[in-house]
């Protein structure tokens, strides 16, 4: 874990503790994603630096998408899972173009933005299964950390398990997950990424370019 979160997350440090010592069972009988070094890539943004969080549900299934951040893909990884090309379908119709040359979404990470699933580990082939380990007990103490940090930072919450969150975040931005089963039920359409700028150039912040 990155420096700047030992302290912040010390008081849930024996429920990361447990977690480890699950993954460890899990990992003699099924591949848990992502890779260990990965696992928490989302808090190489130290808490006062985050200006955005995007919650997802749980890392991609797969050990080819798996990366640590949530919706991203490692570079160069082709054909995009689904939910990541309607993201940038509606990044793309909600403000004229995208930044993002492929999958990666580092760039986003660069500028600030936090991109977190509310459970950071998933065993190969299996969706949701970690859910019952206790992450979401660790991001939401993530969460509240950053809130500290920034009051007022935006988040983009998708689909029911990103949503349990909205009570930590004044600026909350919640809306249907951007997988083909709900996408077209208003996830096009809703315009989070201009939201989030709205609110950051409000509180004189720069947007981010999406």
């Amino acid at each position: 874990m990155p420096f700047a979160w030992r302290s912040e997350l010390a008081h849930v440090r024996g429920t990361i503790d447990h977690i480890g010592q699950s993954l460890e069972h899990v990992s003699r009988m099924e591949t848990v994603l992502p890779l260990a070094h990965n696992i928490f890539r989302a808090l190489a943004l130290d808490p006062a630096d985050v200006q955005v969080v995007i919650v997802g549900q749980d890392p991609y299934p797969n050990a080819r998408h798996a990366c640590g951040l949530s919706f991203s893909v490692p570079p160069g990884t082709h054909p995009l899972p689904a939910s990541l090309r309607n993201i940038l379908k509606e990044v793309s119709s909600d403000t004229g173009s995208t930044r993002v040359s492929d999958g990666d979404l580092q760039p986003w990470s660069d500028q600030g933005v936090m991109l977190i699933n509310r459970v950071l580990t998933v065993s190969q082939g299996k969706p949701d299964s970690h859910k019952s380990l206790g992450w979401t007990t660790v991001t939401d103490a993530i969460a509240n950390a950053v809130v500290q940090h920034n009051p007022q930072v935006p988040a983009i919450l998708w689909g029911k398990s990103a949503q349990e969150m909205t009570p930590i975040f004044k600026q909350a931005i919640t809306g249907v997950h951007p997988s083909p089963l709900s996408a077209y039920r208003g996830f096009f359409g809703s315009r989070p990424f201009s939201a989030v700028n709205a609110v950051l150039e409000n509180h004189d912040k720069k947007p981010i370019g999406w």
